[in-house]
């Protein structure tokens, strides 16, 4: 697996990372834990050493899964958590906001003894507090990185205001916001300032939610218990007009020799040196077809075939609309 370095951070990755949140939560029942840990432990054997977590995922659950099956390779790895909300053990709700850094720090504590490490690797602000000064935010990581509990301080969802703030009280090392074919926001304010200063970017969702890998269709049906139900992009008829996006990564992908989701996170790696994706699944056969992205080289004729793609209009937003306020502030 080849790696990449977190902007001027130093902190060096997998090109591609793990996204465990799916493991214990979001889409439908949690999955076996046994298997979990051993597909945990296989993406390791497979060169990925970037593993994205949360308390908010499960909650608790998540970074539980993900302690136990990281253990033993511990120094193998890096972990990146999350904080930012108030909680609740069995309420995948949460409770509000919660950024204050009194709290910042005993979220910290309760995340070290549940991945049982002494040390997060990659420490980040899961969605912006508005009634939190970021600069209080980064001041409370910046303890935590003196007092050797955190290595490194990370934002999700902020604006390019808020992390040039954060940034110029303690250097933020990475940004993780959702980027991919279909979300491409962040190419507006976020990725240039990222570049002027040095940060680096983990995208998240970049497989859309599975929605570019071509496995969803107009007859597709989710579980109760998954979120995608509640998101206006995987409505009936947002997906009826968002397969033309998905055809037309088919017909590239297909010329190229790759699934659409391998085109998907290649075109991603082509954007910078310094963005990670980092896909989710349950799956060691889809883990291995993910990976396999980072083999792949597009040409300029690939690239521009894959540009042209903007021009399909997405239909839905990302999140229901008092989520998406919560997003790049």
């Amino acid at each position: 697996m080849q790696t990449r370095i977190l902007g001027k951070s130093g902190l060096e990755v997998s090109a591609i990372g793990l996204g465990c949140m799916g493991m214990t939560s979001i889409y439908g029942a949690p999955g076996d834990k046994n298997e979990m840990i051993a597909l945990l432990r296989g993406a390791v054997d497979l060169g990925v050493t970037l593993f994205d977590t949360a308390e908010l995922y499960g909650p608790f659950a998540n970074e539980e899964l993900v302690g136990e099956a990281l253990e033993p390779i511990r120094d193998l790895v890096v972990i990146s958590t999350k904080f930012g909300f108030d909680l609740e053990a069995g309420n995948q709700i949460p409770l509000g906001l919660n950024s204050r850094p009194e709290h910042i720090k005993e979220v910290a504590d309760a995340s070290l003894k549940r991945l049982r490490t002494d040390h997060i690797d990659l420490f980040s602000q899961h969605r912006v507090d508005p009634n939190i000064p970021i600069e209080d935010v980064a001041g409370a990581v910046a303890d935590l990185v003196q007092a050797g509990k955190v290595r490194f301080f990370g934002l999700s969802e902020a604006s390019a205001e808020t992390i040039r703030k954060a940034h110029s009280v303690h250097p933020v090392v990475a940004i993780q916001t959702e980027y991919s074919l279909w979300t491409r926001e962040p190419e507006e304010q976020i990725l240039p300032a990222l570049e002027e200063l040095g940060i680096g970017f983990v995208a998240y969702s970049p497989l859309g939610r599975g929605f570019l890998t071509g496995s969803i269709t107009t007859e597709s049906k989710f579980g109760v218990d998954d979120f995608r139900n509640c998101l206006p992009r995987f409505q009936a008829e947002a997906i009826q007009k968002n397969l033309a996006l998905v055809n037309a990564i088919q017909q590239i992908a297909t010329a190229k020799g790759a699934t659409p989701g391998q085109l998907a996170l290649a075109w991603l790696l082509a954007r910078k040196p310094w963005i990670v994706p980092i896909p989710g699944t349950r799956k060691r056969s889809r883990l291995e077809e993910n990976l396999q992205a980072a083999t792949i080289t597009l040409g300029v004729d690939d690239l521009r075939a894959l540009e042209s793609l903007a021009q399909h209009s997405i239909e839905g937003t990302r999140y229901p609309e008092q989520e998406m306020a919560k997003v790049n502030r």
